[in-house]
């Protein structure tokens, strides 16, 4: 029996609703999964994730101490006590930057295991160095397949040096089944209004006070017929983003209910109009994802790595520069005019996504996981 390990920092949401899909994979074909993650608190993403009654194992390295907090030798010496139990024959590990996921890594070339590498990096993602990208291209090409998110993650990952035919696609999906219109369209209206929908943290790189601006200018344009914009989510920037509303005069219109666990997210996905992410660096954007299987039109930013497998231009969606404030104003005028069926793009949306589901994220790491074998 084959032996998958699949190591996460921490297993949100996400990441529940993929390894189960994956284990049901495993079990028909007689493998044995057994989920490992860093730690079960992380303070950037604070999930209150249900890991009860999951039907694979599910190993924490740290149970009660937040992945931030830790010590790294500490953290080290409990990882690879974790492996040396498990004994896996195969470890997907999710990344390379973390010192804990290249540890991971040596563990199995040490121990003469294959690895396969979770990746959702592009390479327009930050600037680049050429002796950091050397230092990455010798640790890419140690693991023997990957599962990249999407196109542009696997142009990135050929360029590094990690051959075409062992690199597959499919690692950013969500469940979508929990967003289907058909499961929250009986919750409750959070506004009695329309509304434009966003959920961030309220980080500079989510580019919120640029979405302000655009906003502020579609309203003007707009008049009384405009829609009210959502912001979903907290961070560092929030009293500056609260000051740049105020500023704008905007406080009536912009609704700000705080960071939000996911089935509290849902009233808003069930009854919003679009979708907008305005991200000036991300490298997939799951919540694009969630919005679509909530049969959303959406608004996503060319700097998603998502946007180019996600969105199809005037179908399910628009793209737009994030740094180019006309073009997503125009876009808020458009979507929310007679111009646009909302109704046909929410359909596609939705049909286009039910491509990217965990199924399909399981099917695929199956692939990468033969590749190794």
């Amino acid at each position: 029996m084959v032996k998958v390990a699949v190591l996460f920092s921490n297993y949100g949401p996400y990441h529940i609703s993929r390894v189960n899909a994956l284990d049901a994979h495993c079990k028909k074909i007689g493998w044995d999964l057994i989920g490992i993650e860093l730690a079960r608190y992380e303070k950037e993403y604070d999930w209150k994730t249900d890991t009860n009654n999951l039907p694979f194992k599910l190993i924490s390295v740290l149970e009660t101490i937040p992945l931030e907090e830790v010590k790294p030798v500490y953290l080290l010496i409990k990882l690879i006590s974790v492996l040396n139990k498990v004994k896996p024959d195969i470890i997907v590990i999710a990344g390379y930057f973390h010192y804990a996921m290249l540890a991971t890594l040596m563990w199995g070339l040490w121990n003469n295991k294959p690895a396969v590498l979770l990746s959702e990096t592009t390479e327009y993602d930050v600037p680049r160095s050429k002796w950091r990208e050397a230092i990455k291209s010798w640790i890419v090409t140690k693991y023997k397949s990957a599962l990249a998110g999407g196109n542009p993650h696997k142009r990135y990952l050929i360029k590094l040096g990690l051959p075409a035919d062992s690199i597959f696609l499919g690692y950013d999906v969500v469940g979508n089944d929990t967003f289907h219109p058909d499961n929250i369209k009986h919750l409750s209206r959070p506004l009695d209004k329309p509304y434009f929908l966003s959920i961030n943290r309220f980080v500079a790189k989510k580019n919120l006070l640029f979405l302000l601006s655009c906003y502020a200018v579609y309203r003007q344009i707009q008049g009384e017929e405009a829609w009210d914009l959502v912001l979903c989510g907290d961070g560092q920037l929030r009293s500056i983003i609260e000051e740049q509303i105020d500023l704008l005069g905007l406080k009536k219109a912009v609704h700000l209910p705080g960071f939000l666990q996911q089935h509290e997210l849902l009233p808003y996905f069930a009854h919003a109009n679009c979708f907008i992410h305005a991200s000036i660096q991300e490298q997939w954007g799951l919540v694009v994802n969630e919005a679509m299987a909530a049969g959303l039109p959406v608004l996503v930013s060319n700097h998603c790595g998502c946007c180019e497998d996600l969105v199809i231009e005037g179908v399910n969606g628009f793209s737009f520069d994030p740094e180019k404030k006309e073009e997503l104003t125009q876009l808020m005028l458009k979507i929310s005019s007679s111009e646009v069926d909302l109704q046909a793009m929410g359909k596609a949306a939705l049909l286009h996504i039910e491509n990217f589901s965990p199924d399909y994220f399981a099917e695929n790491l199956i692939q990468a996981i033969k590749t190794c074998l």
